[in-house]
């Protein structure tokens, strides 16, 4: 598969414009648009959700010229629950995160990089996956 799966938080910079992220955020989107289409699934479309006033807004700003939306894929609910429970049995208490260990195992099973700017767990918990962070 080709292309760069998205992590929300970078597409959230450009949604909103974030005055701290924007410019690195779409530095990275430019960068990957080039070479392949900008990955989501529907857990990033539902973190992206709530900047948008509609869905038929947000359907609109992920452009399929640079989008492509996949599904989940099964076999990274197995990966993101494994991670979860290495998380947990690290101490980890942050009962919020399974969506972010699936957006990491869905790169990981993908076979495609993540653009985030969360290096932590996605580095500890998919060392696999080719992380582009800032």
């Amino acid at each position: 598969m080709s292309g760069h799966l998205f992590d929300t938080s970078v597409l959230l910079d450009l949604a909103t414009r974030d005055r701290a992220w924007f410019e690195w955020s779409n530095t990275q989107f430019t960068k990957a648009s080039l070479s392949g289409p900008i990955l989501i699934n529907p857990i990033i479309f539902a973190e992206l959700a709530p900047a948008f006033d509609s869905v038929t807004e947000l359907d609109s700003w992920l452009d399929p010229e640079f989008f492509e939306r996949l599904p989940l894929p099964y076999d990274a609910g197995w990966v993101a629950a494994q991670a979860f429970i290495e998380y947990r049995r690290r101490g980890g208490t942050r009962n919020r995160v399974l969506p972010d260990f699936y957006i990491g195992a869905h790169a990981q099973v993908a076979g495609v990089p993540l653009v985030t700017r969360d290096t932590g767990h996605f580095g500890t918990y998919f060392p696999d996956v080719p992380l582009i962070t800032p």
